[in-house]
């Protein structure tokens, strides 16, 4: 098979993912072997990429990265039994847990402390064939084309925690604050809670895309008054962006952060709580599918043929994505 592959971080307008031939994949217990028909284009593989994690992740290189999958099963290892040959499943971030520790026996598999993460512990779906962990494959709805879904399984999972963690409620006011290829879906999520939505995002392509997508207003960074909404969900990769947060809510409000980023000083006697989101277990992974299948989620999408990654990191980086790049073998 060919894959990009990761030997040296750098800039992403080096390139540095090299087009190459990769060994053939045999799967070992428990694994099965997928044919890559689509994969998404997250920040996350940009930061991997252009060494900003290092020396932690990746965990080894080279390494191919991408961790939003979705593809044909062309073999099983032994002992798999939930999936068959020829079944269209979807892979994400989270490539399989330990399946005993706290996390994992009370739903939060996705806090284990020994979870493996597809294109950065493991190799991902830059590529065209990837391995899985049979019991953290999804199937995909026939409704669901390759390309929409592949995001599902990244940004979707994601924005479905954030939204979970925000405790919305009909009638009450959120800010989603960063419009690409989560918070589009976070738009989206929150407006199935019945809560009114307002984006925040210095873009005008990404404030149309909210407003597109239901956002009751777009606003740029600053244009919101203070304590105006009841919950802030952050997806903007910035300190500025919590900052904004903190200070749009209410007392007795609820900032989700879906970035790393430092949270400034806040004021006790406003009670205010800050609470970070990564990803979500498997049981809402397929309410998320569901949900897409039903035609209640959708994922905007820009293809890229699998041999220009460079160019859609690139294109990601300069702001030229409208929401979500996905690269097709």
């Amino acid at each position: 098979m060919k894959a990009m592959v990761l030997r040296k971080a750098g800039p992403a307008e080096e390139a540095p993912l090299q087009w190459e031939e990769s060994a053939e994949l045999v799967p070992g217990p428990g694994e099965v072997v997928i044919r890559v028909l689509a994969t998404g284009v997250c920040r996350s593989n940009l930061h991997m990429v252009e060494g900003d994690w290092l020396p932690a992740t990746p965990a080894f290189l080279p390494i191919i990265p991408g961790h939003e999958v979705v593809g044909l099963v062309t073999a099983l290892g032994d002992g798999v039994r939930r999936v068959a040959v020829g079944d269209r499943v979807g892979v994400q971030p989270i490539w399989s847990t330990c399946g005993h520790c706290a996390y994992c026996l009370t739903g939060k598999e996705n806090l284990c402390r020994q979870r493996q993460i597809t294109g950065e512990t493991r190799d991902g779906g830059y590529a065209e064939s990837m391995l899985a962990d049979a019991a953290y494959v999804y199937p995909v709805p026939d409704a669901l084309s390759d390309v929409e879904a592949a995001p599902l399984f990244c940004p979707g999972i994601t924005a479905y925690g954030s939204v979970k963690k925000a405790r919305l409620s009909p009638g009450q006011k959120v800010a989603v604050l960063g419009v690409g290829g989560v918070g589009h879906m976070v738009i989206q999520m929150a407006r199935l809670t019945g809560a009114d939505v307002y984006a925040v995002t210095r873009s005008a392509v990404h404030q149309a895309v909210a407003e597109e997508l239901g956002a009751v207003r777009s606003y740029s960074p600053d244009a919101l008054p203070d304590a105006t909404v009841d919950a802030a969900i952050v997806f903007a990769p910035s300190a500025a962006a919590v900052s904004e947060a903190l200070r749009i809510i209410r007392p007795g409000g609820r900032v989700v952060l879906g970035v790393g980023e430092t949270v400034g000083p806040m004021d006790i006697g406003d009670e205010k709580t800050v609470v970070g989101s990564v990803l979500g277990n498997r049981r809402e992974m397929l309410e998320v599918l569901d949900l897409a299948a039903a035609g209640r989620l959708r994922s905007l999408t820009e293809p890229y043929p699998l041999a220009e990654a460079n160019t859609a990191l690139t294109d990601l980086k300069a702001g030229r994505v409208r929401a979500r790049a996905v690269l097709v073998p």
